[in-house]
């Protein structure tokens, strides 16, 4: 597969916003604003655009894949992007307590690739393909699984990651927010951050993680996030809840809450940044709902075409054509190059091994044991 460019910035180092966004009080209870003159650096802004991009081209190649049988389901984040890359962009990744557990649900692939995930290894977990990283190609699409990053396997019963996500902040607050709690040697206080639908709210894990995470004196340094696209499947969001916000919830507990626009990458990226920090400095939880859209429906089950939603990839490219930080050619040049790059891997995918009848007992049990009950 050939080598694509990027307009990706090819320094590693930190990047900070060049506007602060203005502290909360510990505790507060309101929503945070995002004052309309925090900013960016450009140099920032294209990389998040960039992977944006990237994001939004792989999961168009996975429903062509869908649709010309050569998988059997879709779902996906298609819509998302401003909200996943700036996630996988600020979380403090590596294996292990000390960096930030993601209990993610299956539209987390602007997050995978925002953290570096190549884009063949979506599209061999997409074609089951023994190859895949995550689950040998014994799963759905998106349903990601990298231990080396603290992606705790992606599951298909939905929002049981927010009652998942209590064990990893207990264990992160024992070893680091506890009474004279030391720093990690990686520097910085590890969180778990977890998100889900704004349906899945509805769920009970959904109302555990806002109890064990509040509970005083023993608060959790967890990020509960709420992606809002406003449908449950087919079920309007309007006619299933009686808070205006699905964050207010929150408030019962007195959990710090935000409400922010997740289809502007800047204004994410900066609430995000801001409650992260919240959280690694005193160890107590927030809920921070994210209002975006929903692109290609809720899945190949509803036919996965194009519904005419807010895009804020064309958003936030218009944004950064009117400033003249990148060209309509080179736009235009970025999602050429990707394109070819996800079709490439999906044909190199495509001579790829599938699982074979047997391996269906591997890794079923840690250690020596084995499932297979012919072998007990």
């Amino acid at each position: 597969m050939r080598k694509t460019t990027s307009l990706a910035p090819k320094s590693k180092r930190p990047l900070k916003a060049s506007s602060k966004v203005p502290a909360k009080a510990a505790g507060a209870r309101q929503s945070i604003t995002i004052s309309t003159k925090a900013t960016l650096p450009k140099e920032l802004q294209l990389s998040i655009y960039d992977l944006m991009i990237k994001s939004r081209v792989l999961e168009e190649r996975l429903i062509k894949v869908y649709k010309t049988g050569d998988a059997y389901f879709w779902i996906g984040g298609a819509g998302e992007e401003a909200f996943g890359v700036p996630l996988g962009l600020l979380t403090h990744k590596g294996h292990g307590p000390e960096y930030d557990y993601l209990h993610l649900h299956y539209r987390a692939t602007p997050t995978m690739i925002a953290l570096g995930m190549p884009m063949i290894d979506s599209l061999r977990l997409m074609m089951n393909r023994v190859t895949d990283p995550s689950t040998g190609g014994r799963n759905f699409c998106n349903h990601y699984c990298f231990p080396q990053w603290n992606v705790v396997p992606v599951t298909s019963p939905i929002e049981v990651q927010y009652g998942m996500a209590i064990g990893t902040a207990v264990a992160q607050r024992r070893r680091w927010y506890t009474a004279g709690g030391k720093t990690p040697a990686s520097g910085k206080k590890s969180i778990s951050i977890v998100s889900g639908g704004d349906a899945g709210s509805a769920e009970g894990d959904f109302a555990s993680s806002l109890i064990w995470a509040s509970r005083p004196g023993f608060e959790l340094p967890m990020l509960i996030t709420v992606q809002n696209n406003k449908w449950g499947i087919s079920t309007s969001y309007d006619t299933q809840h009686g808070e205006k916000n699905v964050a207010d919830r929150g408030k019962a507990f007195g959990i710090r809450t935000a409400i922010v626009n997740g289809n502007d990458p800047i204004e994410t990226y900066l609430a995000l940044q801001t409650e992260i920090d919240y959280i690694r400095k005193t160890g107590k939880p927030v809920l921070a709902e994210f209002h975006l859209s929903r692109i290609y429906g809720h899945s190949s089950a509803t036919g996965a075409n194009r519904e005419p939603d807010v895009c804020p990839i064309e958003l936030f490219e218009k944004k950064l054509v009117d400033q003249k930080w990148i060209k309509p050619h080179e736009t235009k040049e970025l999602w050429k190059r990707y394109d070819e790059e996800s079709r490439e891997a999906a044909e190199q995918v495509r001579k790829e091994p599938v699982p074979t009848r047997e391996s269906i007992w591997d890794n079923i049990y840690v250690g020596s044991e084995n499932a297979d009950w012919r072998k007990f």
